[in-house]
């Protein structure tokens, strides 16, 4: 049977509420990261893409490393935080936020841009045929069709930031309220040799992560190409 501690239920909530701003902040710096990747042909297309999936290959407590570096006193994202009255961003809810929209980036850029390749030139150039302005295009067209790219995105997204570990012990610290998330608490449980505390909420992040690739693989959006 699932006990769960009021510290357990706190992580859950801090982790739902860190999962869900990041991926409303990376829908809107996806978008236009995998629409440009989509559709230009430039040659630092390449190198751009790959800065996206780099934390796909990166360990995370390599990228939580140099976060930490660019965010700390001496880093040019601290000295920058710190000129506008914020303070430092390491140990705090917002640098994990910003550490987690880092580490999440190519699970929002990927679909989208799948998406946004599947459509094709051809409903484009109708709307443009029909004087559609080039933003015009992309709100009545581009993302009625890339809908269940954007929903597999944002599915992906909501579920590896729930699962982050080495970044958010990097950043964040292990602070109750603050920065404690499901899976540094399942660690805690752990380390205090709490195992069946450690069971309760491992079994909620269990079923939480079937129910989301459950979603993805029964309501796999058909790959058509329209032009």
């Amino acid at each position: 049977m699932m006990h769960l501690t009021p510290s357990d239920i706190q992580a859950i909530w801090l982790t739902i509420k860190l999962a869900g701003i990041v991926t409303m902040i990376l829908l809107l710096i996806g978008t236009p990261i995998a629409w440009w990747l989509a559709r230009t042909r430039a040659w630092w297309k390449g190198p751009v893409g790959a800065v996206v999936a780099l934390p796909l290959v990166l360990p995370p407590s390599v990228l939580g490393f140099y976060l930490l570096l660019a965010m700390g006193p001496n880093g040019a994202v601290g000295q920058f935080t710190q000129a506008l009255g914020i303070g430092h961003l390491p140990f705090t809810f917002w640098g994990l936020v910003i550490a987690s929209v880092f580490y999440s980036l190519p699970f929002m850029v990927q679909p989208l841009q799948n998406a946004f390749e599947a459509i094709g030139e051809r409903p484009l150039e109708v709307a443009a045929t029909l004087r559609a302005s080039p933003l015009d295009a992309f709100f009545t067209v581009a993302v009625p069709l890339a809908l269940p790219g954007f929903i597999t995105a944002s599915i992906l997204t909501f579920a590896h930031t729930v699962g982050e570990f080495g970044v958010v012990l990097m950043i964040g610290g292990n602070i109750p309220g603050e920065t404690r998330v499901a899976s540094v608490q399942i660690y805690d449980h752990v380390e205090a040799l709490e195992y069946m505390q450690a069971h309760s909420l491992s079994a909620v992040m269990l079923i939480f992560s079937f129910a989301v690739l459950l979603c993805v693989y029964t309501w796999r959006p058909s790959a058509k190409k329209v032009g």
